[in-house]
C-alpha cells in the first residue's frame, strides 16, 4: 500500500511540477509529496477568482483590509512600518489574527526585517526593545555563531506575532561601502557570504517562519530600483562565478522563498527587469535547480511602475509565483483580464498557485 501511494504522489508531483523536479531530494521527502497531493485537491475546488487571489502578497491597504481579503481573496499581506509603528505586541497580534479569521485558506504575513538598516518590526519599542542589528554587526560581535542565534531569535519573534514569512536574508555581494545595497549585504566575498547565507537558512529550518534569499541573481553596485531603471552588463558567467553562489548555498539548505530584483541584466535578456524576465527564471528553476517559490520584488517600485505595461501579467507569466503588489484592484483585474483574454494560461496560474498551497500545508494549516 505505501508504495502504491509513493507512486502516486511521484506521479502528481511530475505532473505539476514537471519530471526533472522528482530528482531534487526536497521533492523526495514524503510528507512534502502528501502535501502537493493535498494542495492539488483543495486546487482542484477553487475558482479563477480564488487562485488569482492567491498569487497576490499585497501591502496592507490604510481601509477594509479584511474586506479586502474577502473581495480578492488574497494570498497574504506585506506589513510595513505604518502597520507596526506605535502599537503593542498583543494590538498586533489581535490585528493579525482578525484578518487570519477572514480567509479559508491562510494566510501568508510577511516582513522585511533583516536587521540595522532595514527592520520594519523592531523599530518599535513596544514589540523589540533594542532593533536587531546588521548581518554585519553581527558577525563583529560574535561571528557566525551570534547570526545563528539571532535568527533564531528574530524568528521565534515573528511567530508570536502570526508573521510567517521573513523577506530576509539579503545575499547580494557588496564589498564597496558606498554602493545602494552594501548596508544591508554582509559585506563580504562570495564565499564567505555562501557560508553566511547556509548559516541563517539552517537557523530558519528550526522555526516554523520562512526565509526569503533576495535579490536573485544579485543585486551588485547598482543603482536604487526604488527610484527607477538599473542596468547591469555583467555576464552569465561573471554571475555564476560570484552572485549565485550564496543563493546555491541557500538552495543547497532547503530555502522555500527566492525573491527577484528588478534590475535589466543585459547579457541575459535585453531591456526586461529581472522579476519579468523569463530567462531569468529559467535560470533559477533550471541550472540552479529551485523548486520554491519565486516572489517578485514590489511592482510599485519606480523601476517597474513608472516603465512597465502589464507589469501583472508579465510578472506571473515569466515564471513568479508570488506578486508583491500595492493596488490590489489594479492587480486582481489585470490578471483576471490575462486570463480571460488569454495572455495568461490557466495552467501557468495553476503551478503558481499550487507551490503557494503546498508551502501552506507545510507551514501554516
Amino acid at each position: 500500500m505505501k508504495k502504491i501511494l509513493f507512486i502516486f504522489l511521484i506521479t502528481t508531483s511530475i505532473a505539476f511540477f514537471g519530471k526533472n523536479t522528482i530528482y531534487n531530494t526536497y521533492l523526495q521527502d514524503q510528507e512534502y509529496l502528501e502535501n502537493i497531493v493535498k494542495a492539488k485537491n483543495l486546487l482542484n475546488t477553487m475558482t479563477i477568482e480564488e487562485k488569482i487571489g492567491q498569487v497576490l502578497l499585497a501591502r496592507v491597504p490604510e481601509e477594509n483590509p479584511k474586506e479586502m481579503i474577502s473581495n480578492y481573496h488574497l494570498g497574504g499581506y506585506i506589513l510595513f512600518g505604518r502597520d507596526v509603528t506605535n502599537i503593542t505586541k498583543e494590538d498586533l497580534i489581535h490585528k493579525i489574527v482578525s484578518w487570519e479569521n477572514v480567509s479559508r485558506i491562510p494566510l501568508i504575513f510577511a516582513i522585511d526585517e533583516e536587521g540595522g538598516k532595514v527592520t520594519r518590526l523592531s523599530s518599535n519599542p513596544n514589540i523589540v526593545s533594542t532593533p536587531f542589528l546588521s548581518s554585519q554587526e553581527l558577525y563583529k560581535q560574535g561571528g557566525l555563531k551570534k547570526i545563528y542565534q539571532d535568527t533564531i531569535l528574530k524568528n521565534h519573534l515573528l511567530e508570536e506575532l502570526h508573521i510567517n514569512l521573513n523577506l530576509a536574508p539579503v545575499a547580494d555581494i557588496s564589498l564597496n561601502p558606498s554602493s545602494y545595497i552594501y548596508q544591508r549585504t554582509f559585506g563580504k566575498d562570495a564565499n564567505e557570504t555562501a557560508e553566511y547565507i547556509s548559516t541563517v537558512i539552517k537557523a530558519c529550518q528550526n522555526t516554523n517562519v520562512s526565509c526569503t534569499l533576495k535579490h536573485f541573481p544579485g543585486y551588485g553596485e547598482n543603482v536604487d530600483t526604488h527610484k527607477g531603471l538599473a542596468y547591469d552588463n555583467r555576464t552569465i558567467d561573471e554571475l555564476q562565478a560570484n552572485d549565485f553562489l550564496p543563493f546555491l548555498s541557500g538552495i543547497n539548505e532547503g530555502v522555500s522563498f527566492i525573491l527577484v530584483n528588478h534590475t535589466i541584466y543585459s547579457n541575459i535578456e535585453k531591456d526586461v527587469p529581472a522579476t519579468l524576465s523569463s530567462k531569468i527564471h529559467q535560470i533559477l528553476r533550471k541550472d540552479l535547480n529551485f523548486h520554491g517559490l519565486i516572489i517578485t520584488d514590489d511592482l510599485e517600485m519606480d523601476a517597474i511602475k513608472k516603465n512597465i505595461s502589464n507589469p501583472y501579467i508579465k510578472a506571473l507569466n515569466a515564471g513568479n509565483d508570488i506578486l508583491i503588489v500595492s493596488n490590489i484592484e489594479e492587480a486582481y483585474n489585470e490578471l483576471y483580464r490575462g486570463i480571460q483574454e488569454n495572455k495568461i494560461k490557466e495552467e501557468t496560474l495553476n503551478q503558481a498557485v499550487l507551490r503557494i498551497l503546498t508551502w501552506k500545508y507545510s507551514k501554516l494549516f
